[in-house]
């Protein structure tokens, strides 16, 4: 029987990111996606221009339609834009018991727009992260959650354990933003790096949902967590160079994940 996934995020009008690529991303891992829409998003390739919020009674009720009908396996959290939103995914993440929570809220988007507020970020650290199997910051937001300047391999060591004792399982601290790009996983005991490459002339959208869409693909399968990071890494590494521009801005959309 074909694993099941949910996803719980924002939708993308430019199908870029968010929900759309979530589910785009589980099928080629060959999972069964399904989705609860917690944010409706106005995005073309120059960024976000509108943030519409659902009601959290549609937002319960997406939830409880899926976990009351499908075994889901695990669930990535994305985009949640207000405290009330946060609250409600939180409280239902809980009561519904989902497992194998991968944790991956953009504060500011790419435009520079805050898709994130501050009284939401806040109720994030307070009930979400505490349910999370694994949480994916890049080094601004994880420069935010541990509240150290990130420069070098210690800080970020240093920033996964002060992120860790917020009360997440394991951390994935996406170092993308660095000259050498790797990504560091920390479980609580080990440090462990992936690594990545930097693409110049690049400025591919949606790259930090895929990564955690397929590590929610590989960890609904079954597969271990260290496993799931790595064919994730290995796969966002083969479709950026394939990414393409396709509307009048200046972002980089990804077409095909390519077959497992």
């Amino acid at each position: 029987m074909k694993p099941v996934a949910l996803t719980i995020a924002s939708s993308d009008s430019s199908n870029g990111a968010g929900v759309s690529l979530d589910l785009r991303v589980f099928e080629k891992f060959g999972v069964y996606g399904t989705m609860a829409i917690a944010t409706c998003t106005a995005q073309n390739s120059f960024g976000v221009q509108r943030i519409y919020k659902i009601a959290p009674r549609i937002i319960e009720a997406q939830i409880d339609a899926i976990v009351k009908d499908f075994q889901v396996k695990a669930c990535k959290v994305g985009m949640l834009y207000s405290p009330e939103i946060v609250n409600t995914v939180a409280k239902r993440i809980k009561r519904r018991n989902i497992p194998n929570i991968i944790l991956d809220i953009p504060i500011i988007s790419k435009n520079g727009v805050a898709i994130t507020k501050e009284s939401a970020y806040k109720s994030i650290v307070k009930n979400l992260i505490p349910q999370a199997f694994l949480i994916t910051p890049n080094i601004p937001e994880a420069e935010k959650l541990s509240g150290i300047e990130i420069k070098n391999r210690e800080d970020m060591e240093n920033a996964c354990k002060m992120i860790r004792d917020l009360g997440a399982k394991n951390v994935l601290l996406k170092g993308g933003h660095s000259e050498k790009p790797f990504d560091l996983f920390y479980d609580g005991e080990c440090f462990y790096e992936f690594e990545g490459e930097k693409y110049f002339g690049k400025n591919t959208h949606g790259t930090g949902c895929f990564l955690s869409a397929g590590i929610c693909a590989g960890v609904a399968s079954g597969k271990s967590l260290g496993d799931s990071i790595s064919e994730a890494k290995r796969f966002i590494n083969e479709i950026i160079p394939q990414s393409q521009r396709l509307g009048k801005g200046d972002m980089d959309f990804i077409i095909c994940p390519p077959k497992p």
